[in-house]
């Protein structure tokens, strides 16, 4: 592997690089972004209970804060119930945009090195061939094996930026992907919030029947 690496050059350091960076967003978005995590099922269920039994003050909401990415912004809305429906949304509204800047934290950066990796990699390739034409200029095309050989290292480089892209663009879709559906499933428990403590829900309906 280390031959390898060497017999592509230079540039086979920032396409390894490259790897790495992808590789730690890679997993820590996999542990961040779990459903679970964001937007726990019993999350809304719990906040009904606390207003069928009068029980809702601002520990809770101060627990349901820290609770989860979902909990923060029913909490804001809870918070700001008593100024209108409109106030609410508006609260609702700035806090789900700070959630979701956290969810697509580091995603513009997977998208880059799936971008930048390929690029790096042909970048090696063309670096490469022109090596390999300044040997012919210099010694001819008698020696079909130096020839070979220079090419062989010359395309290595392009082979390692798609081999770091691949997966890396194929990841940056999925957490893209995986973000827009936590938050449509926010959005719906937040409407629901609103639209039961304005009054425009009965509480007994909160199962969406």
């Amino acid at each position: 592997m280390f031959e390898l690496v060497k017999s592509g050059g230079w540039l086979m350091l920032p396409i390894l690089l490259s790897s790495v960076i992808a590789m730690a967003i890679i997993f820590e978005r996999l542990w961040t972004l779990r459903p679970s995590r964001i937007a726990p099922r019993n999350t809304l269920s719990q906040v009904w209970k606390w207003i069928e039994n009068n029980d809702l003050d601002s520990k809770k909401v101060r627990g349901l804060r820290d609770g989860s990415p979902l909990g923060e912004i029913l909490a804001a809305g809870i918070s700001n119930a008593r100024y209108g429906r409109d106030i609410m949304k508006e609260s609702i509204e700035e806090q789900a945009g700070k959630v979701i800047h956290e969810l697509e934290r580091y995603l513009n950066t997977l998208g880059t090195v799936a971008a930048i990796a390929p690029l790096l990699g042909l970048l090696g390739t063309v670096i490469g061939m022109i090596d390999v034409f300044t040997v012919i200029m210099l010694e001819g095309t008698g020696n079909a094996g130096v020839l070979a050989g220079g090419i062989s290292k010359a395309l290595i480089t392009t082979a390692a930026g798609l081999t770091v892209a691949i997966p890396t663009l194929v990841f940056h879709r999925y957490f893209t992907r995986r973000v827009d559906e936590l938050v449509v499933a926010m959005e719906q428990e937040a409407t629901k919030l609103v639209e039961v403590l304005q009054g425009e829900r009965k509480l007994k309906n909160r199962e969406g029947k």
